[in-house]
């Protein structure tokens, strides 16, 4: 997904910062009701596929059953006719495995990234909406199990982490998925369900898979990305969220400047 690992991160010019804090702070004194801000997780919030590093995980370290004889290559097969698909068979390899087994893999994952990929910026904008009470979502379509570590290090617990999982039943994993699915619309449709039609003040996401979640937000909207090299990883998606975030006048951010 990144596409030059080597390349220093660049972080939130003080300006930038400057501006997102007092807008908030304004925006929060200005909201009768709950204060919500919004999420994506890769590329985002951290500089790697939490969901595809626990496939990879799950691939080489939990003996999962009933695996194809190639899991990358179904996967992205999968991926080529319906995203939907693929993601939530992410999610459905684990059906009958016990749902704390499934918790205890993503964080040995996660640890074995260690030190985890975080961008600073963001983290520093999160204790800034923490200070000023806002409740905070996670909105990923990589698989909630998946990403449910990686927000922690945030301060972010599982509950406000919305993304692909399927039903479990009696604390076993089953294949029955759970709606709506969080890609593209569905993240929106996901957050909205989970605020019970709060609307969050800000949103922050890297892809035009992210625009659904972007426009929902009332106050501010920030468009980040992290590719730096045409033709690879999610760089044609990352632009074209730049040029829509160019067109509506949101915030926008480059991790990695062309």
């Amino acid at each position: 997904m990144i596409s030059n690992k080597n390349k220093l991160v660049n972080s939130f010019p003080p300006q930038l910062m400057d501006m997102l804090t007092r807008t908030l702070e304004r925006a929060s004194r200005e909201c009768d009701g709950p204060r919500i801000a919004a999420f994506d997780a890769d590329g985002t919030l951290w500089d790697t596929d939490a969901g595809e590093s626990f496939f990879d995980y799950q691939i080489h370290h939990c003996g999962l059953p009933g695996l194809p004889a190639d899991p990358w290559q179904h996967y992205h097969d999968l991926k080529k006719a319906d995203p939907r698909v693929a993601y939530m068979w992410l999610a459905q390899i684990n059906a009958g495995q016990a749902l704390h087994e499934v918790r205890a893999w993503a964080r040995a994952c996660v640890e074995k990234a260690r030190p985890f990929p975080i961008f600073e910026s963001q983290k520093a904008l999160i204790e800034t909406l923490q200070h000023l009470r806002f409740e905070i979502y996670v909105v990923t379509a990589s698989v909630k199990w998946a990403v449910e570590p990686a927000a922690a290090l945030l301060g972010i617990d599982q509950d406000h982490v919305l993304g692909i999982t399927t039903e479990v039943e009696d604390d076993l994993v089953t294949k029955t998925p759970v709606l709506p699915i969080t890609w593209r619309q569905g993240k929106s449709e996901a957050l909205l369900k989970a605020t019970r039609g709060a609307r969050p003040i800000f949103a922050s996401g890297n892809t035009l898979g992210d625009i659904a979640l972007l426009e929902c937000a009332s106050h501010l909207r920030l468009a980040v990305s992290t590719q730096d090299v045409p033709g690879t990883g999610l760089f044609e998606e990352e632009r074209k969220l730049r040029e829509e975030a160019q067109t509506r006048g949101w915030t926008m951010h480059a991790f990695r400047p062309l």
